[in-house]
C-alpha cells in the first residue's frame, strides 16, 4: 500500500472516529427544516426577547463585578453559540443572576482574568459532559431541591442589588448579605433617596405593569424613564459608564494554565450551574409548547461551547436564561432562528446605542433586578411544597438556607444528599417482614396444632438493601420455639451486598439454634447476588432451597412430623 493511500485511510478513520464521538451533538437537517417553517415569527420573537434582554444583560453584567460590556457581550456571542449549536429549538442563552452569585467570590478573589479563564473551562466541562452523555441525568434532581435553591438565588441577586439600590459605593463583605448589611448601615448613616426612590419605582412599574399589560417590556419602559429623568432632573446617581461602540477585539490573553489548579473548583462550580440551569430552563420550554423536546446532551455540548467562545470577547460565563426563554416561547417562537436574531439585535444596538446605554442608572438596573427576583419566587409552589411531606419541607429549606448563607453549588450538594438520605430512609421502611399463615391442606386438627407450633413461614417484602438489612435481622433474630423458618422471599423488590450479607448473617444464627431454615422463591436476578456472595451455600447443598412456597411447605411438615414424638 502506497504512503498516500496508508494517509487516507487514517484520515477516513479520524473521521469515522470524530463521527461516532459527535454523533448527534451538531446541527443538523432538522434544525434548518424548523427555521423555514415560519421565519417572520421567529424573526419577531427574536426582536421581542432582545427588548426584555437588554436591561438584564446589563444589569447582570454590572452585579458580576465584570461591568456592563461584559454582560452585553456574552448575551451576543453566547446567546448566538448557544442558539446554533444547543439543544432546544426555544432556549435563550445570556448571562443570569444565577451565575452572577457564583461568579462574585471569583471576581473578588481572582480578577477579571479568573473569571475568563472559569468560563473557559467551565465551558471545557461542559462538553466533556456532553461527551459523556451525561445530560439525561439532570431530570432525577428533586423538586423542592430545585425550588430552595431557586428561591435562595432570588433572595441572593436581591441582596446583591442592595447597595446600587441605596446609591451606596464601597459596601464590602465576605458574604452578600455581609455587604448588604454595610450598605445599610452607610446609608442609615448618610441617606440618598434618590438611588432608592428610582429603583422602587422601576421595580414597581415592572410588576405592576406586567399584570395590567403583560406584552409590554416594561423593564425597558422603566430603564428610558429613568435615564430621561436622571438626565433632566438636578440628582446624583451612579451611571453604567462609556461603552464601547462594537464588540472587544478576540483574544486570549486571560490564559494562564498555571492557575488551572485553583480555578478549578470554580470552573466546576460554573459548569454545574450552567448544566443545571440550561437543562431546568429547557424542560420549562418544553412544557410550555407541543411537540418540542430539547436533547439535554446537544444542549450540554452548545452551552460548552458558547462559554468557550464568550471569554474570547471579555464575555462573562453564560447558561440558559428562562424568564427569556419564557418570553421567547411566549412571542411565538419556533425555531433557533429567534434566539439567533436576539443575538443579532443586542449586537446592533451595541454597535449604534453605546453612548446612549453608558447613561443609565445603576439604580435603575437594580431595580430591574429586584422586580426580576419577586417573579422568580412561585410562592404558591413553595407553599405546596412545604406541606407535602416532611422530608420535602426539609430539603427546601435547608437548600434554600445554605443557598443564601453559603453558595449555589454547595446548596445543590447540601439538599441532594439529604434528598438521598431521607429518601433511603423511606424506601428503607417500606421494607417488612411478616409472618404468613401456612396452607395446611388436609391435615387432621393434631397436625394442624404441630405444624403451627413449630413451623413459622415468613414473607419478605420491597427491598432488602443496606438501609433496611439491619432491621430485618433484628426482627428475624428474635425468632424462637420453632423447628423451621421458611423464608419466602418472592416478593424482594432488590437485594444489594449488605441486604444478602445480612441473609446470610441471620441464617447463620438461627440454625446455629437448632433451627432448619428453607428458602422459597428466589427470583434469578437476586439469586446471581446470594451465589456471588456465597450466601445460602450449605441449604442448596441440602436441598432446602425450593422454587416456591408450596415445595418448602412440603418439607417443613416433614420435618416438624418427624421431630415430633410419636
Amino acid at each position: 500500500m502506497s504512503t498516500a493511500a496508508a494517509g487516507r485511510l487514517r484520515a477516513a478513520e479520524v473521521v469515522r472516529q470524530a463521527g461516532r464521538l459527535f454523533g448527534g451533538l451538531l446541527p443538523g437537517r432538522a434544525d434548518w427544516a424548523a427555521v423555514r417553517r415560519s421565519p417572520r415569527r421567529d424573526l419577531l420573537a427574536g426582536l421581542t426577547v432582545a427588548v426584555v434582554a437588554l436591561p438584564l444583560a446589563l444589569a447582570f453584567g454590572v452585579t458580576s463585578g465584570l461591568g456592563a460590556q461584559a454582560g452585553l457581550v456574552t448575551a451576543v456571542v453566547a446567546g448566538a453559540v448557544a442558539a446554533i449549536f444547543g439543544g432546544s429549538n426555544l432556549q435563550v442563552s445570556g448571562p443570569t443572576g444565577a451565575m452572577t452569585v457564583v461568579l462574585v467570590p471569583v471576581v473578588q478573589q481572582f480578577g477579571a482574568g479568573g473569571v475568563l479563564m472559569v468560563g473557559a473551562l467551565a465551558g471545557l466541562i461542559l462538553i466533556a459532559l456532553a461527551l459523556a452523555r451525561l445530560g439525561r441525568y439532570v431530570r432525577y434532581l428533586p423538586t423542592p431541591v430545585i425550588e430552595g435553591f431557586t428561591a435562595g438565588i432570588a433572595v441572593v441577586i436581591a441582596l446583591q442589588q442592595v447597595p446600587a439600590a441605596l446609591g451606596v459605593a464601597g459596601a464590602h463583605g465576605e458574604k452578600v448579605w455581609a455587604v448588604a448589611a454595610d450598605a445599610v448601615a452607610r446609608f442609615a448613616a448618610h441617606p440618598r433617596p434618590a438611588a432608592i426612590a428610582v429603583a422602587l419605582g422601576v421595580a414597581a412599574l415592572m410588576l405592576l405593569g406586567a399584570r395590567w399589560r403583560p406584552a409590554v417590556p416594561f423593564s425597558l419602559v422603566g430603564v428610558a424613564a429613568a435615564t430621561i429623568l436622571a438626565e433632566l432632573a438636578p440628582i446624583d446617581l451612579a451611571r453604567i459608564g462609556e461603552l464601547p461602540q462594537g464588540l472587544p477585539a478576540p483574544s486570549l490573553a486571560f490564559l494562564d494554565f498555571g492557575a488551572l489548579g485553583v480555578l478549578l473548583p470554580s470552573a466546576l462550580a460554573v459548569a454545574a450551574l450552567a448544566a443545571l440551569e440550561s437543562l431546568l430552563s429547557a424542560t420549562v420550554a418544553d412544557g410550555m409548547t407541543v411537540g418540542e423536546r430539547h436533547d439535554p446532551d446537544r444542549e450540554l455540548f452548545g452551552q460548552g461551547l458558547a462559554n468557550l467562545a464568550s471569554p474570547v470577547f471579555g464575555g462573562i460565563p453564560a447558561t440558559a436564561a428562562i424568564a427569556r426563554t419564557a418570553v421567547n416561547v411566549r412571542a411565538g417562537a419556533s425555531s433557533k432562528l429567534a434566539a439567533l436574531t436576539h443575538a443579532v439585535a443586542l449586537a446592533a444596538i451595541v454597535l449604534a446605542a453605546a453612548p446612549l446605554v453608558g447613561r443609565i442608572p445603576l439604580a435603575a438596573l437594580a431595580g430591574v433586578l429586584l422586580a426580576t427576583t419577586v417573579r422568580m419566587v412561585e410562592a404558591a409552589s413553595l407553599l405546596a411544597l412545604m406541606r407535602a411531606t416532611r422530608a420535602d419541607a426539609v430539603v427546601l429549606v435547608l437548600t434554600f438556607a445554605v443557598t443564601v448563607i453559603w453558595d449555589l453549588v454547595t446548596a445543590v450538594v447540601v439538599g441532594l444528599a439529604v434528598a438521598v438520605v431521607l429518601a433511603l430512609r423511606a424506601v428503607a421502611r417500606s421494607a417488612r417482614l411478616e409472618q404468613v399463615p401456612l396452607d395446611t391442606g388436609e391435615h387432621s386438627a393434631e397436625e394442624h396444632e404441630l405444624l403451627a407450633e413449630h413451623i413459622v413461614a415468613y414473607r419478605l417484602d420491597g427491598p432488602l438493601f443496606f438501609a433496611a438489612a439491619h432491621t430485618f435481622l433484628l426482627e428475624l433474630a428474635e425468632v424462637a420455639d420453632v423447628r423451621v423458618v421458611i423464608l419466602r422471599m418472592s416478593r424482594v423488590s432488590t437485594i444489594d451486598a449488605t441486604g444478602a450479607q445480612v441473609l446470610g448473617d441471620a441464617i447463620a444464627r438461627l440454625r446455629g439454634r437448632g433451627i432448619t431454615v428453607l428458602i422459597s422463591g428466589i427470583t434469578p436476578g437476586h439469586d446471581q447476588v446470594l451465589s456471588t456472595l456465597g450466601v445460602a451455600e450449605e441449604l442448596r447443598r441440602e436441598g432446602l432451597v425450593f422454587a416456591d412456597t408450596p415445595a418448602a411447605i412440603r418439607y417443613a411438615r416433614g420435618v416438624a412430623l418427624a421431630a415430633s414424638p410419636a
